[in-house]
């Protein structure tokens, strides 16, 4: 229950930074990629019940690289929302896009989103620093969607952003957009290479999946 008030909470800042600078509610595609949101995130969060993962996601030790990620990621976020509010709902800086473009990129957003979830649910070390949590027994997660890519969290948040400002109905909040992706492709390096480095099989394991991100491309 706790997670879902949190939840909730959450949804509700992301409606308030798009809203707020629209300056009014009747914007379709905001209250769509807000639904797509939450109903993706509820079931992942109900059945996603891992003490130690939460541990970590909500307090990682004082050790590890990178771990000003989020303190640079946010900004990104909120100028990407508040851009959003101000283009679709108060000047229309740029033309829409069509429905027939906006909506596939709504349900490609919560496809995103479920694949950092799935991705979550497969890895009880997916943490926001990079280390090797030793004293969980850290080892290499083959399963789930790291099958297919080294880093498929990371793809999600990249993919969700990549798409966000086309669901949102607004162009110009691609721009911030790109800013959180280029940190997301930024932090998958520096974890890959430190992996490769420190843990053990990871290197065995990145012959067998070849890719960081994206089949053929990374």
């Amino acid at each position: 229950m706790l997670k879902i008030i949190r939840l909730t909470l959450f949804v509700g800042a992301v409606g308030a930074g798009l809203f707020v600078p629209a300056g009014r509610l009747d914007v379709p595609g905001f209250w769509a990629y807000l639904l797509i949101t939450f109903l993706v995130t509820a079931p992942a969060l109900a059945l996603i019940n891992d003490p130690d993962l939460s541990a970590e996601r909500r307090k990682p030790a004082a050790s590890g690289l990178d771990g000003g990620l989020r303190t640079f990621a946010a900004p990104a976020v909120l100028v990407h929302f508040v851009v959003a509010g101000l283009d679709v709902g108060r000047y229309r800086w740029s033309a829409p896009p069509p429905l027939w473009l906006q909506a596939p990129a709504i349900m490609a957003v919560g496809a995103a989103f479920a694949l950092i979830w799935w991705s979550m649910a497969a890895n009880t070390f997916f943490s926001p620093i990079v280390r090797i949590q030793a004293e969980r027994g850290h080892h290499v997660i083959r399963g789930g969607p790291y099958r297919f890519v080294r880093h498929p969290g990371y793809l999600g948040m990249a993919a969700a952003f990549c798409l966000s400002g086309i669901a949102l109905g607004s162009w110009w909040s691609i721009l911030p957009a790109l800013a959180y992706v280029g940190l997301v492709l930024r932090r998958t390096a520096i974890e890959d290479r430190f992996l490769l480095e420190k843990l053990a099989g990871y290197r065995d394991f990145a012959r067998t999946v070849r890719w960081r991100l994206l089949p053929g491309v990374w």
